[in-house]
């Protein structure tokens, strides 16, 4: 429940912290007295930000990081009682700029009429949302597991009074996260979605595609789980470590690579400036051929452990926001079961 959630933290004022009455609009809260909730090792929410009346920018601070981040919040449809929770992960730019849920999907709008707290971490390009065994020379000291999993959950239950249930959707390289994350914290989420994810990331393959992924963001993946072989690859292998996903609600998908109805100029998924429809029509189809691959071995994998799952997998469809978007909607009555909705 949101007061258990809460036990541990320390708050910075005897008035209870209320972001929304907090928070004014377009005004960034200085970190201080009375900003939120502060937990002993120090993460924090450092500042709020109100945009509207269901909608808050927060400031939290990492305490294993050393730094803050935004975070996007959108309040439930009805605030009478204690609501979950759904955080929704962005691919392999952490969510800045055009790729994000806000800016290339409606997530936010389909999401607007349920009774659930939805929370758009901003940051953690090409980290996986792992922890890294070793500061990078370009990306820094990452540790986004613990952020995700110990440093954001209670601040987020404190401040928002939630009922302490939530529920995670990934897209592409946050895909992996998560499900490598509620194995990584048994019993934090009930729910997981993962669109276009590589979980086999042990395999041959599935390394190539993360090193790659890393790659392109600037980092190095030899300093998230070391050289191939090492065997942090393997303990940090969602399809190894399946068994440990039984109990959650389940849904996987992805496209075969081939082009489909959001893979042409004038679709309202795709930012235009920028991008290239042939880059996304042949780099993204190539991607998306890759992680089918993995989604079917992961659903094979998940049918062998008799763990139930809804997998979709699609005849169509390049690794793009497009199908994203539509596999919401799609997911949402596994996510919601979950989430108690």
């Amino acid at each position: 429940m949101a007061v258990m959630a809460a036990a541990g933290l320390v708050s910075l004022s005897s008035t209870p912290f209320d972001p929304v009455a907090r928070a004014q609009p377009d005004v960034m809260t200085p970190a201080g007295p009375g900003t939120g909730p502060v937990a002993p090792d120090g993460s924090a929410i450092a500042g709020t930000r109100r945009v509207d009346e269901r909608h808050l920018e927060l400031t939290v601070h990492s305490a294993a990081m050393n730094l803050d981040f935004p975070v996007d919040v959108q309040l439930p449809a009805d605030r009478s009682a204690p609501r979950p929770v759904l955080y929704m992960l962005s691919g392999g730019s952490g969510g800045k700029g055009a790729a994000s849920w806000d800016r290339r999907t409606n997530a936010f709008d389909f999401l607007s009429d349920k009774d659930v707290n939805v929370v758009q971490p901003i940051g953690g390009a090409a980290s996986y949302y792992a922890d890294w065994r070793q500061p990078d020379p370009r990306l820094g000291i990452m540790k986004w597991s613990t952020y995700l999993t110990e440093e954001l959950p209670p601040l987020i239950d404190a401040a928002l009074g939630t009922n302490g249930v939530n529920g995670l959707v990934g897209v592409s390289m946050s895909g992996t996260s998560v499900l490598q994350l509620p194995i990584t914290k048994p019993g934090l989420y009930r729910s997981v979605a993962a669109f276009s994810g590589c979980a086999r990331i042990a395999d041959p393959v599935g390394e190539m595609y993360v090193r790659i992924t890393v790659g392109f963001g600037g980092g190095d993946a030899g300093n998230m789980y070391g050289p191939s072989g090492d065997p942090m690859w393997a303990a940090n292998d969602p399809y190894l470590h399946a068994e440990a996903l039984r109990g959650l609600d389940l849904y996987l998908s992805s496209g075969n690579g081939m082009p489909g109805p959001h893979d042409k100029a004038g679709d309202r998924h795709f930012a235009g400036a920028g991008d290239s429809l042939a880059n996304q029509i042949l780099v993204g189809g190539i991607l998306e051929a890759a992680v089918d691959q993995c989604t079917h071995a992961m659903a094979d994998r998940l049918a062998d452990l008799g763990i139930p799952a809804t997998v979709e997998l699609h005849p169509y469809g390049t690794h793009s926001w497009g199908y994203w978007d539509d596999e919401l909607p799609a997911s949402w009555p596994v996510l919601a079961h979950g989430l108690g909705l």
